[in-house]
């Protein structure tokens, strides 16, 4: 158990695999989010990069298969990640979470794999 809040980067394939049709990185980033709860249920904070780079790409006109997401997309989960305890990366093969994960075990962080590995708060602090 531990006795601060976590702030966790969830890592994941979300264009990987896709060949840019926008029903499956939707589906890969339903995936993503879902692996939200858990987190959230273990006290913690839990964050998606594609949550911070999709406004950014939108607000340019741009989507996630434009040429300007390459420069995005992956800064956008880096600088969270500069900030968060830890990761949890979820199966798939994932360029960007690679790096993700590459990044965190860089600044010591743990890398989790099941969302059971997560410390839990103590019950007293998740309300």
């Amino acid at each position: 158990m531990t006795d601060k809040p976590l702030l966790i980067l969830i890592a994941g394939p979300c264009r990987s695999g896709t060949d840019g049709d926008p029903q499956a990185m939707a589906a890969n980033l339903t995936r993503l989010e879902t692996a939200a709860r858990p987190v959230f249920a273990a006290g913690h904070l839990q964050v998606i990069g594609e949550w911070t780079a999709l406004p950014v790409l939108r607000s340019a006109g741009a989507g996630p298969t434009d040429p300007l997401a390459d420069q995005v997309l992956y800064p956008a989960a880096g600088r969270p990640l500069a900030q968060c305890d830890a990761a949890l990366r979820l199966p798939g093969e994932s360029a960007g979470a690679g790096q993700d994960v590459a990044t965190a075990r860089r600044r010591g962080l743990p890398v989790h794999h099941d969302a059971a590995e997560i410390p839990r708060r103590t019950p007293q602090e998740t309300m």
